[in-house]
């Protein structure tokens, strides 16, 4: 395997072009979707499909092996397709980082030098995606699921 080396983002020697930023912004967004997708479309499909796969409402051990090897391989190849769309953000923007934004207003006259610990596009998309799903979750709970207490 090689490696890539990553470089941060500096203020004012990384500039990228509308265009570039657009299809970097398209980019991030599909990995956001991807990533996404390992808390609810991965799980929720297995789960469908093993409910097809059943044949009965008590069923053995198939089903079962069926929803936990499918959300086994199906979220390692989510998380390969996700290394691999990294690795297009990074051809298209020379990073693997983003870069914080601050409003000019908030920045000091000491803050040309390289950002600390700026947040890499994977660590957002996951953080991304972790805050979209407790959202997610959320509203479902409060909103869709209905009342445990049966009516009587």
């Amino acid at each position: 395997m090689n490696e890539m080396s990553y470089e941060p983002v500096t203020y004012g020697q990384h500039q990228v072009s509308a265009a570039r930023g657009i299809a970097a912004s398209f980019v991030f967004i599909i990995m956001l979707l991807a990533a996404l997708g390992l808390w609810t479309a991965i799980p929720l499909g297995w789960i469908w499909i093993g409910s097809k796969v059943s044949e009965t409402q008590f069923p053995a051990e198939g089903p079962y092996a069926v929803v936990a090897i499918g959300i086994l391989f199906t979220t390692l190849a989510d998380a390969w397709m996700i290394g691999k769309l990294n690795e297009v953000y990074v051809r298209i923007t020379g990073t693997n980082r983003l870069s914080p934004m601050r409003p000019s207003w908030l920045r000091s006259m000491r803050d040309d030098a390289a950002p600390i610990g700026t947040t890499t596009v994977v660590e957002a998309t996951m953080m991304g995606s972790v805050i979209l799903a407790l959202i997610v979750f959320t509203g479902w709970f409060f909103l869709l699921a209905g009342s445990p207490i049966p009516n009587q």
